[in-house]
């Protein structure tokens, strides 16, 4: 197994007390397993197992995930670093880092990246924390939309909190829309080694952002 450079940040109390999982975060769930299942992969990986429901899920719906963390508390099914994944190229459909990439420094970003575009044999899917002012506006008419067969578009709109700077927090090297991570330089770094298919949010969690990418 190759050496790993980082280091547990969170304690696994934290993924599992009263506080964490809260309707927000469900809407989360609920969107990374719907953006992955569109994939269609046969094999998932999960960088960042957190309390296991996403892969737990997958599990259940037939699709074989394997997990890697560094914290081998959390019972991940490799202990790895993704700056350095003990796997060899293309062994994944899908490799997926979810709230993760942010607990590195800023100047490895890419390297992660470059970790994932090497492990996977077609797509990524990640989140990144997105701070922000949102301001929401969602319609519900069920009848109508089952009439049309399509949901009536919602919207947001997001203020990025562009006038901090990136500080470590203890868990947070940077978030987007800060000084120096804004959206369009995070897309910029994307798309050196990735083609961004897919970006949204869960409308009413507006604080995850995601992407999905492709080699």
């Amino acid at each position: 197994m190759k050496k790993t450079t980082s280091h547990v940040q969170v304690q696994k109390e934290h993924y599992f007390n009263s506080g964490y999982d809260d309707i927000f975060r469900f809407l989360s769930y609920q969107h990374q397993i719907e953006l992955v299942r569109e994939l269609g992969p046969k094999t998932v990986l999960e960088i960042g197992v957190g309390n296991g429901t996403f892969a737990n899920y997958l599990k259940q719906a037939g699709v074989k995930v394997t997990t890697c963390d560094i914290d081998k508390k959390l019972n991940p099914d490799v202990v790895g670093d993704v700056l350095n994944l003990p796997f060899g190229s293309k062994t994944f459909d899908v490799i997926v880092a979810f709230e993760v990439l942010e607990h590195l420094p800023f100047e490895k970003f890419e390297k992660a990246l470059s970790e994932l575009n090497r492990v996977s044999r077609k797509n990524s899917v990640i989140s990144l924390p997105y701070p922000c002012i949102p301001f929401t506006l969602a319609i519900k008419f069920p009848l109508i939309n089952k009439l049309i067969k399509n949901p009536i578009p919602s919207t947001s709109l997001r203020i990025p909190k562009f006038w901090q700077s990136n500080r470590f927090d203890g868990e947070h090297y940077w978030e987007l829309g800060k000084k120096g991570s804004s959206l369009r330089e995070i897309r910029s770094i994307l798309k050196k080694q990735f083609k961004i298919t897919k970006e949204n949010h869960p409308l009413m969690n507006p604080y995850h952002e995601f992407f999905v990418l492709e080699k």
